[in-house]
């Protein structure tokens, strides 16, 4: 019933995201063909980041070819710190950027920056990386609602009792918090649930194998994994590398991840992937776009933007459609980003 449930919930939601109706959907049409608008991105180390990326710079170049917006460059910084992130707004407030999006390093840290590019008149989106200063516009995924999912499958495949390692991502980052919140919010839900164990895997495969590996010796039997995304394929390679079965997780969508569980699917194995689409920042990126084209849009609620759900029986079909070293993805027209708006 939860899969069911949660497939469920997750059609509807992008089908009101992708169906949306245009005689619903109030298309601002102020002119910003001579705006700017920049993607300010904290790191850049991971295939989901890479992704993000990517598809900024598609949205991006297509709204320029377009002439919606004069340029949107997107900009990473190098050590992913705070003092790094705050100096690269301050350059694109300098530099005349009329809209920043930012997948901020810390979600309290760069308000005062963040506070500065508002009183300059630009209009700020953070994304993903979400700041709380009352003056940006929030898009971001339910991620605590997402763990809290993750832990309830684990309750429904092991009948509520097991021991549960937690694979975390990037200490400190704004994300990461959320989602432990949602784990320890789910495993109060099941308190046969034991949570044995916890690691930050950065949401990368390699550290995340490197640190499952390094904790599994000191662990007693583990029967579930609550884990945050894009790490899962690292994650069994440690268990496996420990001659462990691998207990039952949420997969992520990269290609390696899903890739596996097809191969794991034909012994047996049963999963299914919850994840959020990098390709969503096409979403952030239309929201600044109609800010400037003058849509009124509340800054108080963050918009959450529906997160990608793949089962079992849709597994060999988003395999077949996520390039090698990729990952499976969903995109935002203009249209449909204010479909979405507009029914919120």
């Amino acid at each position: 019933m939860f899969r069911k449930g949660m497939e469920v919930r997750a059609a509807l939601a992008l089908a009101a995201c992708m169906l949306g109706s245009a005689v619903h959907a109030q298309v601002a049409t102020g002119d910003t063909s001579q705006k700017k608008i920049a993607l300010s991105n904290s790191f850049a180390g991971n295939a989901w980041r890479q992704s993000m990326l990517k598809s900024w710079n598609g949205i991006a170049q297509q709204a320029v070819s377009d002439k919606k917006i004069a340029a949107a460059p997107a900009f990473t910084t190098a050590e992913n710190q705070v003092t790094e992130q705050a100096q690269q707004v301050q350059n694109l407030i300098l530099q005349g950027y009329n809209a920043i999006v930012i997948d901020a390093v810390s979600p309290t840290a760069l308000n005062g920056t963040i506070k500065k590019a508002c009183a300059a008149g630009v209009v700020v989106v953070s994304f993903d990386g979400v700041v709380d200063e009352p003056c940006a516009y929030r898009v971001n995924f339910d991620f605590k609602g997402w763990a809290e999912q993750g832990v309830d499958y684990l309750a429904t495949r092991l009948n509520g009792k097991g021991n549960i390692l937690e694979v975390r991502g990037v200490a400190g980052i704004s994300v990461d918090n959320l989602m432990h919140e949602g784990v320890l919010d789910g495993l109060k839900k099941h308190p046969g649930l034991k949570l044995v164990g916890s690691v930050n895997g950065d949401w990368t495969q390699s550290v995340a194998q490197k640190a499952v590996a390094g904790i599994l010796p000191t662990l007693p039997q583990v029967d579930g994994v609550a884990t945050e995304g894009e790490m899962s394929f690292g994650i069994a390679q440690a268990f496996k590398a420990a001659n462990r079965p691998t207990p039952p997780m949420i997969i992520g969508s990269t290609y390696p991840e899903l890739q596996w569980w097809k191969e794991q699917a034909a012994t047996g194995y049963q999963s299914r992937s919850l994840s959020n689409p990098p390709g969503a920042v096409s979403f952030a990126f239309w929201v600044a776009q109609q800010v400037l084209a003058g849509k009124k849009i509340p800054k108080e609620v963050t918009i959450n933007v529906p997160l990608l759900a793949i089962s079992q029986q849709e597994l060999p079909a988003k395999l077949a459609a996520t390039p090698q070293g990729g990952i499976a993805d969903v995109t935002y027209t203009l249209p449909q980003t204010v479909a979405l708006l507009d029914k919120k």
